[in-house]
């Protein structure tokens, strides 16, 4: 099967699953959003959407965050992963939205990403979801699942990005990533994965990633039986 037949396949089958697509996190507006996403890295975003609600109530905008001390936002965002770093950045975070932008959120990809805590997959969620502009964000459910599906080699996120920017109009990339990412969590996990019950691993997964896969999950044990 060629790659653009596979992608229009792939896409037909994502729309029809998942024609509605609410993003995950909890949020009200661009700045909500920003730092819902920063405290997203390395944790659930049902964790995420447990500490937000008081959080927000405490801090709803760039002002109100800045005003906080560190220890307090952390207290906020005690019970998720890398709460220390993530308080330090979501207050200096806040005092350059103040300082550079009038506090409020930039529409600017470069802009984002030099705020402190915010990388390219954050911005780029910001973009698209907040103001619109079509963006591919690579989590790692996207990332792996582009692998399994043959649309890229998966040496890296960037690329993947690139490769899947490629494979898909670019009018449904908003919506494409938040559909992948709601397929990985319903039908793709990491581990235990069944390729042949997948909706679609089953037809686009080639024998080679499927191998690559059992050999790169296999147990030690049984790593030392094949040896």
């Amino acid at each position: 099967m060629k790659r653009a037949e596979k992608c229009s396949r792939i896409h037909a089958q994502l729309e029809a699953l998942y024609p509605v697509t609410p993003v995950p996190l909890e949020h009200s507006d661009p700045f909500t959003l920003l730092v819902a996403v920063m405290l997203s890295a390395q944790t659930t975003d049902k964790k995420v959407n447990e500490v937000t609600p008081a959080l927000f109530a405490a801090a709803p905008d760039p002002a109100a965050m800045a005003s906080l001390e560190v220890d307090e936002i952390r207290h906020y965002i005690r019970a998720i992963g890398l709460a220390p770093t993530k308080a330090k950045n979501l207050r200096r975070m806040a005092e350059l939205l103040i300082e550079r932008h009038d506090g409020e959120v930039p529409a600017d990809e470069a802009a984002l990403e030099a705020l402190p805590g915010v990388g390219h997959k954050t911005a780029s969620v910001v973009m698209a979801q907040s103001f619109g502009v079509p963006s591919f964000p690579v989590d790692t459910h996207i990332h792996r699942l582009a692998w399994r599906w043959g649309l890229s080699s998966g040496k890296n996120v960037q690329q993947t990005e690139k490769d899947l920017k490629r494979c898909f109009p670019r009018e449904s990339w908003n919506k494409l990533h938040l559909q992948i990412i709601f397929f990985g969590r319903e039908y793709c996990a990491a581990r235990r994965h069944d390729w042949e019950t997948c909706p679609i691993c089953s037809w686009a997964g080639s024998k080679t990633r499927r191998a690559e896969e059992a050999k790169k999950h296999a147990s030690p044990k049984r790593k030392r039986r094949a040896r």
